[in-house]
């Protein structure tokens, strides 16, 4: 995923695709999703169609399942959240007498970072409180934490359990000072956070820029290769992987930082973006050539100098290009602060 596709993939309020209720023909494809890309062992084959057959049972109108969907063009499920609704005893927090735990939140891999899970969570969550149901728990691990304290959950993820909504934040007080002074987990929730990325600058052998068109972005058209940090990478290990995804190179290092990349969030995103630019080096005619393009990611390569590229480009887009060439040039990484959520 290309680092510019932070700022343009719909993943946030107003443009996320479009999620719907899961129906019982749905059910042997969220039982697929769920046992290829949540489960630690994948069902068997029987297994499948077993679990499938008795989720269909459950999704029929007045049963115990929820799922939400989100299609991908070629009519497979993109995306999907599914929850199961068990009683409980009637009280202020569970007036319905009904609570759920979200058992999945999962995309396939191949229309991730899109802001399908997303879609599919909130229409979720949107359907469980049309129907009074609370509390919601959730199955949380790996990328999935963030995309349920994003959505209201909180608590301990390990080694399962979140809660929606959020309990009252608890702490110690100092005697001394009346300070509060908050659990790890719950001072974490409060302090700024901020989506990480890395890309890389290629030039050809006059030191023009090269760029990728994005297929998907009309904000930021033309990119660096690059992307967003997959939990558990290092920014280099980003760089090598979002490399060869998106053009077929393969990066052998050492890593060489030109700039680091921030910008506030805004409108478009909730939050901060934090990123390092990498050089990687200078390609002859031939290297240009042999670029393979991901075509649900890009579909153009161009090499133009410098000043050409000012007028395809937004500007705090032209200005970052500009300075991570001059760190090129001169050898000093830049540090380039203007790169904002919602500002053009």
């Amino acid at each position: 995923m290309n680092s510019e596709a932070l700022h343009d993939r719909p993943r946030h309020s107003g443009t996320a695709p479009a999620a719907r209720p899961a129906t019982p023909a749905d059910a042997e494809s969220i039982v697929r999703l769920r046992s290829a890309f949540v489960l630690a062992e994948p069902l068997t084959e029987e297994w499948i169609v077993r679990a499938g057959a008795g989720l269909a049972a459950r999704l029929a109108p007045g049963d115990d399942a929820r799922a939400c969907v989100v299609d991908a063009p070629d009519g497979a499920l993109a995306s999907c959240a599914l929850a199961l609704l068990h009683p409980v005893l009637p009280e202020p927090a569970s007036p319905s007498g009904r609570a759920a735990r979200v058992h999945a939140v999962v995309t396939h891999p191949s229309w991730r970072r899109r802001g399908h899970a997303r879609s599919a969570l909130a229409a979720l969550l949107d359907r469980l409180r049309a129907e009074r149901v609370s509390p919601v728990e959730a199955d949380a691990s790996g990328a999935s934490v963030a995309l349920l304290r994003a959505s209201g959950f909180c608590g301990d993820p390990t080694p399962t359990r979140m809660t929606w909504p959020k309990p009252p934040v608890r702490g110690r007080v100092d005697e001394g000072s009346g300070k509060v002074w908050l659990p790890p987990e719950q001072y974490a929730e409060t302090v700024m956070k901020a989506t990480g990325f890395a890309c890389v600058l290629f030039t050809d052998l006059h030191d023009r820029p090269v760029q990728l068109h994005g297929v998907y972005s009309a904000t930021h058209p033309w990119q660096l290769a690059g992307g967003t940090m997959d939990p558990g990478e290092r920014p280099w290990e980003t760089a090598v992987r979002e490399c060869r995804e998106e053009t077929g190179i393969e990066l052998s290092g050492p890593p060489r930082l030109l700039a680091t990349v921030y910008g506030l969030p805004g409108t478009e995103w909730p939050y901060s973006t934090m990123g390092l630019v990498f050089d990687g080096g200078r390609l002859d005619e031939g290297q240009l050539r042999d670029i393979v393009l991901d075509p649900r990611e890009h579909d153009e390569v161009r090499v133009l100098p410098l000043p050409e590229w000012r007028a395809l480009m937004p500007p705090r887009d032209f200005a970052r290009l500009g300075a991570v060439l001059e760190a090129r040039r001169t050898g000093v990484a830049a540090y380039f602060d203007t790169w904002d959520w919602g500002t053009e």
